[in-house]
């Protein structure tokens, strides 16, 4: 008890300039009656105080403990600048280590450790275990098919023929657009505009390079600027800043054809005596489950992703590595297929949409850092961009050996018994 006690006291660093009981009771006071808002505290105390305000506060007024709520190591000024508005502490998420994975990419080239957050017994392990069976294989090759950040603007036009008027100005001032875009940003290149109408909507599809970062404030700050422009040049109405074209954390076939993010392909050659020595099955059954459920039975259920539970993966390297975790959703579109060979067979997956980046956003938390560290990707790469992309790699890596390990555990029938063993239940 005492080794937690000392644990505990070095890792909560919100107390800010200490406790004053009397000044507390004063600014509940002012919570409470309304002269102060929630919102404010920043403006009147150092954001450590703030927080813990702020976290007392919601104590008396829910009646509940949030003692827990209130530990934590990550160095607050920026997170309450620039991730997280009334905070009141953190959610601590198990991280686990799978590994080491070989990989043989284009920009991931080597063995790494990935740092898994999950709080679902049986996923580190079973990760783990493909992630021998590839290493053994002689690693996973990897490949970025595509790297472009969307956003698309919605326009109303006056008719039909405007709507068509409109898509044809955007396609003859593409380079007018581009520079527009491009006069935002230091780091972002517009790479793609397509349009599509729907009756009198117009939608611009906007593609940016953005680097090492995942790029959303990045193309949403370049396309409110193209919007300027095409509503000045053609008179058509800016009705949304997204139109759901993009599209953004929701699973979405156009994503799916057109690619988001990086898109990834990895695969890996498995032999016979690999398959049966490390997922005590065969090639034929691996093959077979994966068509029975992960084609047959994802198109019978009318699923957009064809894959065992590659979003699981995802999100747990996003949430480890301070990605979007709502774009955790773009990993459910993946599809897995099992090739049979002569020697055995070859599974490979495929994420047409892999939002990530290594700088911004969350990338900047402390423990989210040392997680990107473990992978080498912290930070803009060198050349910028190749950090992100290496990071792409990586992850698509391991859904790879997330799928292989989910169905050789199907195929011979151990999935129930492993859930059992490792506190699934």
């Amino acid at each position: 008890m005492a080794d937690d006690a000392e644990h505990r006291d070095e890792s909560v660093r919100e107390e800010g300039s200490g406790r004053d009981t009397e000044k507390d009771e004063i600014m509940y006071t002012k919570l409470k009656n309304g002269t102060c808002k929630l919102y404010e505290l920043e403006k009147q105390l150092p954001p450590l105080d703030a927080i813990r305000i702020r976290r007392g506060y919601i104590e008396q007024e829910t009646g509940t403990t949030l003692e827990n709520l209130g530990i934590f190591s990550i160095e607050i000024e920026r997170v309450v600048k620039r991730n997280c508005e009334n905070m009141i502490g953190t959610v601590q998420v198990p991280v686990g280590v799978a590994g080491p994975l070989l990989v043989d990419g284009e920009y991931a080239h080597g063995s790494y450790y990935l740092p898994l957050a999950t709080t679902e017994g049986a996923l580190v392990a079973s990760v783990n275990r493909g992630c021998s069976a590839i290493t053994q294989a002689g690693g996973a090759q990897v490949r970025i098919l595509h790297d472009g950040m969307t956003r698309a603007p919605v326009f109303a036009a006056d008719n039909v023929v405007h709507a068509k008027q409109v898509a044809d100005w955007v396609k003859e001032h593409r380079d007018d657009l581009r520079a527009a875009a491009e006069s935002t940003t230091s780091h972002g290149k517009m790479t793609d505009v397509v349009t599509f109408i729907a009756g009198t909507s117009v939608f611009v599809r906007l593609e940016f390079d953005t680097k090492d970062a995942m790029g959303m404030n990045m193309v949403t700050i370049a396309s409110a600027k193209v919007a300027e422009l095409i509503e000045q040049g053609t008179g058509a109405r800016l009705i949304s800043l997204s139109g759901n074209m993009c599209t953004d954390k929701k699973p979405a076939v156009i994503n799916g054809i057109m690619g988001r993010g990086k898109s990834v392909v990895a695969g890996i050659e498995l032999s016979h005596d690999l398959i049966s020595q490390i997922f005590k099955t065969d090639a034929k059954s691996l093959s077979e489950v994966n068509v029975r459920k992960n084609l047959v039975g994802s198109a019978r259920a009318g699923s957009m992703g064809f894959n065992a539970h590659a979003a699981n993966i995802v999100a747990a390297m996003f949430i480890a590595c301070g990605q979007d975790p709502a774009h955790a959703i773009d990993g459910s579109t993946c599809i897995t297929t099992v090739d049979l060979t002569d020697s055995g067979a070859y599974v490979s997956v495929t994420l047409p949409s892999l939002p990530v980046g290594t700088v911004g956003g969350g990338t900047g938390l402390e423990t989210q850092q040392e997680c990107l560290r473990i992978l080498g990707v912290a930070g803009g790469g060198n050349p910028p961009g190749t950090n992100a992309r290496k990071l792409g790699e990586i992850i698509g890596a391991g859904v790879l050996a997330g799928e292989i390990s989910l169905l050789g555990a199907l195929a011979a029938q151990h999935l129930a018994r492993a859930h059992k063993q490792l506190g699934r239940g």
